[in-house]
């Protein structure tokens, strides 16, 4: 297929011929069978409408657009994918063609079995390796809140994060937990368009990251690190922790949209998207600081987490230790708490849980700890959190970037 001109693509809504619906309808035959999605982002050139009617062009249906990238999700009947591929490649409006694809965000975030001992068999386990023990919590704040020092921070209603907002991208937030209640502001469901306000958690990852970011002060269950901050959940991912790249971009680009200041993504692909680049460079543009969990391979740091543009956490245990678990490498910007960390539990209660996805959330309140002190752009708050954050002696720097943040030490 030959690249329309512009003019023609723009006006192709309106002046669609016969001709023309004839051959979308050979395209796109009823129950046609199984389809590829596909993301189309369009030169900067081409305007928004023009690309939405290239991509009704070539697929069966536009699913989606991701403004930020001037693109659109469509979905192609199998039997054609090879050759629309082809089309939209050699198409002059169009700058990239990506397979939209489903992966499981949360498998390379969460840790599991090396640390789901009993108190009682991780005390002798610290004997025999000469370690010292865990201090106990307090009746509120799990050991990675008083790690970070949060609580020295909170002299004011201001310096607890008041008036500022973080948003949630992962599985939800659960609407009903008493640690919650009155701190999540609205959300967004990104991963079924045709229910946007359906954003309560089904899966419980996205409720612990809100608990240690920011659960209520009040004595009871646990605390946040910012425990004023206000709360959006970006219901990017389903039940099982799987989601779509494009998911993810509009997840991004709701937050934008709203913005907020702070974009905390506990998740990670074991392989990049140009389409996901190009998204978190533009929110980085846009005033969004993301904070990304590194990932748990214990080696290359993640996706989005390895983007420079991002906030890549790894993960520490109680002793200083960086998680054997935690990837590591140059880009690996902090380290935090991510070790048997206590916090929200769905349906009730609390439950400790391990990973990189666990660390994120505590530099995630700390960012808004930062905002609230005056740091307004994505530059100002990395600026803010390295000049708090210390060295862990001896941990290697791929471990941990600049160290440890102290909440006390944020100005």
């Amino acid at each position: 297929m030959r690249p329309l001109p512009l003019a023609a693509i723009a006006l192709f809504p309106v002046f669609l011929t016969s001709a023309a619906q004839a051959a979308r309808a050979e395209r796109c035959p009823s129950g046609a069978g199984p389809t590829v999605r596909k993301i189309v982002a369009c030169k900067p050139e081409v305007s928004a409408s023009a690309c939405r009617a290239l991509g009704r062009s070539m697929g069966c249906a536009v699913v989606r657009e991701l403004t930020s990238i001037n693109a659109v999700v469509i979905d192609i009947p199998t039997q054609r994918v090879s050759m629309a591929q082809e089309d939209l490649q050699a198409a002059a409006q169009v700058d990239l063609v990506e397979t939209d694809r489903s992966v499981n965000w949360l498998q390379a975030v969460t840790a599991s079995s090396p640390f789901e001992f009993s108190s009682a068999a991780r005390d002798i386990l610290k004997k025999m390796l000469g370690l010292k023990p865990v201090v106990p919590d307090d009746p509120e704040q799990p050991w990675g809140i008083r790690r970070v020092n949060a609580a020295a921070a909170w002299t004011s209603p201001k310096n607890q994060g008041q008036g500022i907002s973080v948003a949630v991208i992962d599985t939800g937030i659960s609407r009903g937990h008493p640690d919650l209640a009155g701190v999540v502001a609205g959300g967004f469901n990104a991963y079924d368009p045709n229910s946007p306000e359906d954003w309560d958690d089904d899966e419980g990852h996205g409720s612990h990251v809100a608990g240690t970011i920011a659960a209520k002060r009040d004595g009871a269950g646990v605390v946040g690190v910012a425990p004023l901050v206000k709360l959006y959940a970006v219901k990017v991912l389903d039940k099982n922790g799987n989601g779509r790249y494009s998911d993810v971009i509009a997840g991004i680009e709701w937050a934008v949209k709203k913005k907020i200041p702070i974009a905390n993504m506990s998740l990670g692909a074991s392989e990049g998207s140009e389409a996901l680049r190009r998204a978190v460079a533009s929110a980085s543009k846009a005033g969004l600081t993301i904070v990304a969990a590194a990932g748990n391979s214990g080696k290359a740091v993640g996706y989005p987490a390895s983007y420079p543009e991002t906030i890549a956490v790894g993960a520490s245990d109680a002793q200083d230790e960086a998680a054997p678990f935690s990837s590591r490498g140059a880009a690996v910007d902090f380290i935090a708490p991510g070790v048997k960390i206590k916090s929200v539990k769905l349906g009730g209660g609390w439950v400790e849980h391990s990973g990189t996805s666990m660390a994120a959330p505590h530099v995630a309140g700390l960012a808004a700890l930062a905002v609230a002190r005056g740091a307004l752009t994505p530059q100002a708050v990395r600026a803010a959190l390295n000049i708090a954050a210390l060295l862990i002696a001896p941990m290697p720097v791929a471990c941990q970037g600049a160290g440890m943040i102290d909440a006390a030490k944020l100005r």
